[in-house]
């Protein structure tokens, strides 16, 4: 089956994932492994993603998701007061399920108002951290289980990726499920988990931890392949003949035998990254889109590389915006915007945009008042979800009174969350295909939110 033909078969069958009885134990020719691999599909496995998006530092979410009815935007305005956005310029949604309230979304989102529009991405309100259900009173009282480190970034940052935010945990949920659903993907020495933001915690499991590449590939040793620099050809001469040798000493035999695994880790995922059909989306200049082209170009190598579940990791930082909050924010909202809408066309391009999943968390929301010049740390906020399994144009959770003094305000317009990030991981970790009997190993805070129920998932917003 020819290159040509073979992409036009797998169009038929969008999420099919392809598998391989082969090893990779070294450099193999790749495009025969490809067509191996098209030639010999297992049917009823469908490929899926699950892109997890950071924006680090507070993305405050009030100002990506406004109230516009009279009421509610004069509420809103009151509130923020030189931290809102003019009502005239934020974007009008209009979401298939009303409870009367109307929005509009931030000014630079114009493709995600777009792919909301056409039902591609959906957006769930107030969402947060925590460890059983709160409000204000029970948190004045003290008769609540708040999470450790509350308004700390690392504490809270790190709570969005371990799911466990009564301690500090260094196992994240992405790597939990890593653990169980690895032996879908052939064992090649490349992890399941891709991160374009270096090491973090959410891809880290028991047995599987994130493999940290950068936008142009796989990360190797400086100046493995400069071939032409004589330096360089006598490096790689003695690092081969060092890692090709047998050693007595346990501890430099399980060195040199690592080392050696990720050099042909990084020499594989570099060449099937290179003999991936090229894409013809354009993304954008900055490093978040660049990162999100690398993402859209490793989904593209699947089939060499045997993968039919992986989870990307991409962080786009510089949301702690204490000073200079409406100019800042516009532009990391346009940053955002720019490389979610290329991917999502990337995904589009590759009939699999019903196979990839992307959400975004953050440290925390920002406060609903202002510090004089931006905002200061909070807790619930609003997050974004986009993909072709999105049930999409609808506002998921409850999105709250913006007013101070409710029932949800701790102080200074900290709101406390109506839906817990374990609803919301549950929903993903469902879609991705984790059993249900394994959500507690994942999440285990989720049972004092919802107990599972085949005919109806945490918040509903996946098919």
């Amino acid at each position: 089956m020819s290159h040509f033909n073979r992409r036009k078969f797998l169009g038929s069958l969008p999420c099919l994932a392809l598998g391989s009885s082969t090893v990779f134990s070294s450099l193999i020719n790749l495009r025969s492994v490809s067509s191996l691999m098209a030639s010999s599909a297992i049917g009823g496995e469908e490929y899926k993603a699950l892109v997890c998006v950071l924006l680090r530092g507070g993305n405050d979410s009030y100002n990506m998701l406004v109230p516009t009815s009279a009421d509610e935007y004069n509420e809103y305005a009151k509130v923020r007061s030189n931290q809102s956005i003019v009502k005239e310029e934020l974007l009008a949604i209009d979401p298939i399920t009303s409870d009367g309230r109307e929005f509009g979304i931030h000014p630079s989102l114009i493709g995600m108002q777009r792919l909301f529009d056409t039902g591609n991405a959906a957006f769930v309100c107030n969402v947060g951290t925590l460890v059983e259900p709160l409000d204000a009173q029970m948190i004045a009282n003290k008769s609540g289980n708040i999470p450790v480190g509350l308004f700390s970034h690392s504490d809270q940052v790190m709570h969005w990726q371990t799911a466990f935010p009564q301690d500090r945990s260094d196992k994240g949920w992405g790597g939990k499920i890593a653990d169980i659903m690895k032996s879908m993907n052939v064992d090649n020495g490349v992890s399941m988990n891709i991160s374009l933001g270096g090491n973090n915690i959410f891809q880290s499991g028991q047995d599987v931890v994130e493999y940290a590449i950068n936008n142009d590939g796989a990360v190797s040793i400086a100046g493995w392949d400069e071939t032409e620099v004589p330096f360089f050809n006598l490096m790689r001469e003695d690092i081969s003949e060092m890692i090709n040798k047998e050693y007595e000493d346990l501890f430099k035999d399980s060195y040199t035998g690592t080392l050696r695994r990720s050099i042909e880790s990084n020499e594989l995922f570099n060449a099937a990254i290179g003999n991936a059909e090229p894409l013809r989306t354009q993304f954008g200049s900055r490093k978040f889109s660049q990162d999100l082209k690398m993402v859209a170009n490793s989904i593209g190598a699947r089939e060499t590389l045997g993968m039919k579940r992986q989870i990307f990791f991409v962080e786009l930082g510089g949301f702690d915006n204490h000073d200079e909050l409406i100019n800042n924010h516009a532009q990391l909202l346009r940053n955002l915007d720019e490389g979610l809408s290329s991917f999502y066309q990337a995904t589009q391009e590759m009939d699999l945009a019903d196979c990839v999943t992307t959400f975004t968390i953050s440290d925390f929301a920002r406060t609903l008042t202002s510090n004089g010049n931006g905002t200061d740390h909070a807790w619930g906020g609003n997050t974004i979800v986009m993909g072709g399994a999105v049930k999409g144009k609808e506002l998921y959770g409850k999105y709250p009174e913006l007013g101070l003094g409710t029932i949800l305000d701790v102080g200074g317009g900290v709101l406390v969350p109506t839906t817990s990030a374990d609803e919301y991981f549950a929903e993903l970790a469902l879609w991705y295909g984790l059993s249900p009997n394994d959500l507690s190993l994942v999440l285990p805070n989720l049972g004092n939110f919802y107990s599972y129920d085949p005919n109806r998932s945490p918040l509903q917003f996946l098919s």
